[in-house]
């Protein structure tokens, strides 16, 4: 029992706070890129990504693993993220330090759903068989990751060169 609910529910509620935040999150990458300014979205986004590493360290362990790592990088990626917005309201430096923490914590939420997606939906386990607790593995999954990482190195790539926030963000 955590939080007083089964594993199984526990899961799922990680789960659907994990698919919002990535929603949220796609939502306010394509409207940075727009040079957009998304508050409600942003809160959204940066809330529910801090939620999906909080919760992802309440399940049971016994050793410090791989989504542990990208938890504990995360979580500092969005505490600077939250500094740089909130606090500094974007000034200066400010503004590249948010494009990256938060875009790049966004990335590391959509790596683990492709990694969980081929461990969990069995067409693409058949691609990339890996025997648990192993990561999936092979040539399909690595092309999947690696065309992940591109879309997000031009996306921020682009916000960098294109958001300028006005005055009044935060």
């Amino acid at each position: 029992m955590m939080l007083g609910m089964s594993l199984a529910t526990f899961t799922l509620v990680h789960v659907v706070i994990s698919l919002i935040a990535i929603v949220a999150g796609l939502v306010v990458m394509f409207g940075l890129l727009g040079s957009r300014q998304m508050p409600g979205f942003t809160a959204i986004f940066l809330l529910f990504t801090i939620l999906t590493s909080v919760t992802g360290f309440m399940f049971p362990f016994k050793e410090l693993l791989p989504s542990h790592v990208f938890g504990i990088i995360s979580l500092i990626l969005l505490a600077l993220a939250c500094i740089a917005l909130y606090v500094m309201k974007l000034s200066g430096a400010w503004r590249p330090i948010y494009i990256v923490t938060a875009m790049t914590s966004l990335y590391l939420n959509v790596f683990v759903l492709v990694v969980q997606s081929f461990l969990k939906i069995p067409a693409l386990q058949a691609l990339a068989p890996s025997v648990p607790p192993a990561p999936p593995s092979g040539p399909v999954f690595a092309v999947v990751q690696g065309i992940v990482l591109v879309l997000f190195v031009v996306a921020i790539i682009g916000i960098w060169r294109r958001y300028r926030p006005m005055a009044s963000f935060a």
